[in-house]
Parts: C-alpha cells; sequence; structure tokens
C-alpha cells in the first residue's frame, strides 16, 4: 500500500520547454551543451549562486547582457495548469497520503515562478515537505538524493511512490526499492495518477 508519493515538479505541474534553454542561449552566442549542463549542475545543487551562474555565462557569452542570459535561462518554463493545482490540492486535503516535492531546480527559475504563478504558495503548502536541489545540495539522478529522503522522513521504499517525467531519475529511484511512475508529459496528466497507477493504489 502507497503510504508516501514523491512528485517532481517540471512536467508534472508545471509545462516546460526543455530545448529551449540550449536555443536561447545559442541566439546569443556560441555555447556547447556540455557546457551548459556543467554550469546547470553546479546551479541546482547550490554549489553557484545566481550571480556566479550568471557570470559563468558571461565568460561564455561575451557579449550577453545579465538580463538576456536570465531570459534565456527562464526560456524553459511555461505554464502551470489550474486543474492540476485542484488535483494536488484535493489530494492533500484528503489526509490520505504524505506529500513530497523533490525538484532539480535553481533560484531563478523558482523566482520566476514566484512572479508569475499566482498560487505558487497555495501550490508549496499542500505538501508536507518541499525539497528544491539547490536548497539542499543534492540532484537528481544521484541515489544519494533519494536515500535522504527516505532517511529524513524513515520511508519504507515499498510504501513509497517517486513520479518524475525523466527516466534517469524514475530508473535511479527504482534501484532503491521505490514504485516510480515515469510519467510522458505529452501524452499523461498527472491528475490520472489514480487510474494510470491504480495496480499499486
Amino acid at each position: 500500500m502507497i503510504k508516501t508519493i514523491i512528485f517532481d515538479f517540471g512536467d508534472v505541474f508545471i509545462n516546460l520547454d526543455k530545448p529551449a534553454i540550449q536555443k536561447e542561449l545559442s541566439l546569443l552566442g556560441k555555447i556547447s551543451p556540455p557546457q551548459i549542463q556543467e554550469i546547470n549542475i553546479a546551479y541546482e545543487t547550490g554549489k553557484l549562486s545566481t550571480s556566479e551562474c550568471v557570470n559563468a555565462f558571461q565568460t561564455i557569452l561575451t557579449n550577453a547582457t545579465k538580463k538576456e542570459i536570465i531570459n534565456a535561462w527562464n526560456a524553459i518554463l511555461l505554464d502551470f495548469p489550474e486543474h492540476r493545482l485542484q488535483f494536488i490540492r484535493n489530494l492533500s486535503i484528503s489526509k490520505k497520503y504524505t506529500l513530497i516535492l523533490l525538484s532539480n531546480t535553481n533560484e531563478l527559475h523558482i523566482d520566476w515562478i514566484k512572479e508569475h504563478v499566482s498560487f505558487y504558495n497555495i501550490f508549496k503548502s499542500c505538501f508536507n515537505f518541499f525539497y528544491l536541489s539547490h536548497e539542499i545540495g543534492l540532484r537528481k539522478p544521484d541515489t544519494s538524493i533519494f536515500e535522504f529522503v527516505l532517511e529524513q522522513h524513515q520511508l519504507n521504499p515499498l510504501e513509497t511512490l517517486f513520479i518524475d517525467d525523466t527516466k534517469e531519475n524514475t530508473d535511479s529511484a527504482k534501484k532503491l526499492g521505490i514504485h516510480v511512475w515515469n510519467n510522458n508529459p505529452k501524452t499523461e496528466d498527472i491528475t490520472n495518477l489514480f487510474t494510470i497507477k491504480s495496480n499499486i493504489f
């Protein structure tokens, strides 16, 4: 029986355009995917501050302004459909499960969401625990981030479901015995959770 549900944020609740960062940064100058990924990982694990992240990009994209880089960085973020908010609110009100958010993210993205998603605080309040990678210094798919959550809340993996659109992340959680749903954001919606994963509830 599932007692705890761990949710990813991007492409589970808020829609993303994942290729947008590479596309928009490339319009500002020559930059490779490995260069972006290296900065991204450091930023998402809190090893770089926001100013250090922007400076790292400006070192490569020497003609780009701070604002241009930030706009390119935030281009990944799209809309947050309100029916998904209603879903998590109803789930929270039911008190049937411990609800945890576990997201690879960073200060710029969260600041953008706070500014553009009017119900962000309501959304956050639906969760018993809310973990952002840049705040805890851990990042998916490293198994250490799942071990941290399991140990922090004394969770039984067999009673825990983790939902994420990235297979690398769900594969990592699965190794620890956690039930997983690798959702496809193009064809599946979090609101259909109990239909799609009815076999484990």
